[in-house]
């Protein structure tokens, strides 16, 4: 039995970690739409936390999310989040920010500055000049704040990270990624992904913040340097659009204020290209496969039909191997986690044990200021200078 027992220690994930249930995360929810209904379940999962409060901009509609939700207790009688992060009844430790995209930079601000730990839901602010000043506030207050970027803890996602980290590829020079949906500008619950006034920015935001960060991350998140940036919204902005017909809401198109397509091609620190474009509709199944090329060998990573911050299939090393060509397929690796989950579970790990943020601000800083000089850079019509202050 002990030969068995040895040979058991190389197998994978022999341990789980145990959480200490004793030791309880007080968690405030600012915003109850539907994003926040992710984070929810997500909390509800972990056996460390209190959801003790929530506000909404909108009266009743924090006291009606819990209730939904089965959550008992939760106090919500709070015109703003301000008066949330005023009652200091709550000795809250952290809150989840789940407003819609224009309203997150402020509430961010406010959190830290009242000492409570942040978790940000994507995208990380509307302009890079928001997102500096979170970053600001959060160094200033010495608390975490991650963002919630869960395809990051995604197996497959890691093992990009691996390639590259393990020189598979040599030098990166070129890097081309993105992603769309056919049909799919998200309107389902409303105008809120769509209105300039509560969004700012569209299909950029929503998904292209997932491709941008699926490659930055892989290597090693250079600092952006131009941005030659196109957007468009023709799908958006037409009453015939097929979803707005079948839901019977053609007068989305008049509401319709953002990006449903964005294009770039952004220069980057070490001499890399990054080829760049996203898409909530568009007359094609993809645009194509996520692809790092570098001297010694390329990645190839299959796109998916609706894109989603996944991969879509095996991914493709192709190498020489003794001066000849050759294919290296690895596989999809099957996760039993929620990635949901697993995006709240470490940044609860991290309160807990004074750890660093799962997803910091200082590399999603770099993915909004594309962001941000894509739709720049699409409104003057030129190629433009990325421009990053100092924290």
């Amino acid at each position: 039995m002990a030969l068995d027992k040895d040979l058991d220690a190389f197998k994978d994930n022999q341990e789980t970690k145990t959480v200490d249930a004793s030791k309880k995360v007080r968690v405030g929810f600012i915003g109850c739409g539907w994003i926040a209904g992710s984070h929810i379940k997500a909390l509800l999962n972990q056996p460390d936390v209190e959801i003790v409060a929530g506000a909404d901009l909108i009266p009743g509609k924090a006291k009606a999310f819990f209730e939904k939700y089965g959550v008992e207790g939760v106090k919500t009688d709070y015109a703003s989040h301000v008066e949330l992060l005023a009652d200091k009844s709550l000795n809250l430790d952290a809150v989840t920010i789940c407003t819609y995209n224009r309203q997150h930079a402020q509430p961010a601000i406010d959190a830290l500055n009242a000492g409570l730990h942040v978790l940000l839901e994507k995208p990380f602010t509307v302009t890079l000049d928001e997102a500096v000043a979170v970053c600001k506030a959060e160094k200033a207050s010495g608390k975490i704040l991650s963002i919630g970027f869960q395809p990051r803890m995604d197996a497959n996602m890691k093992m990009i990270k691996k390639v590259v980290d393990s020189g598979a590829l040599g030098q990166i020079y070129y890097v081309q990624t993105g992603g769309g949906r056919r049909r799919g500008i998200p309107t389902p619950f409303g105008t809120t992904f769509i209105e300039d006034k509560t969004a700012g920015i569209g299909a950029l935001g929503d998904i292209g913040c997932y491709s941008l960060d699926m490659v930055l991350n892989a290597i090693g998140y250079p600092k952006p340097l131009t941005v030659s940036g196109y957007k468009s919204a023709f799908f958006g902005k037409d009453p015939n659009y097929s979803n707005y017909v079948k839901t019977g809401h053609p007068e989305y198109a008049d509401l319709f204020g953002v990006d449903d397509f964005a294009a770039a091609f952004v220069r980057l620190e070490g001499g890399i290209i990054l080829d760049f474009r996203i898409a909530w509709a568009m007359n094609l199944d993809t645009p194509g496969d996520t692809i790092i090329m570098g001297t010694k060998g390329s990645l190839r990573i299959p796109s998916t039909e609706c894109w989603n911050g996944t991969v879509g299939g095996p991914m493709v090393l192709y190498h020489e191997v003794c001066g000849e060509q050759t294919q290296t397929e690895i596989p999809i690796i099957k996760m039993k986690e929620n990635l949901f989950d697993l995006k709240i579970r470490t940044f609860l790990d991290a309160i807990k044990e004074g750890g660093v943020a799962p997803v910091p601000s200082s590399q999603i800083l770099y993915n909004q200021a594309i962001i941000d000089g894509i739709a720049k850079s699409a409104a003057a019509g030129r190629e433009i200078e990325v421009v990053i202050p100092e924290i």
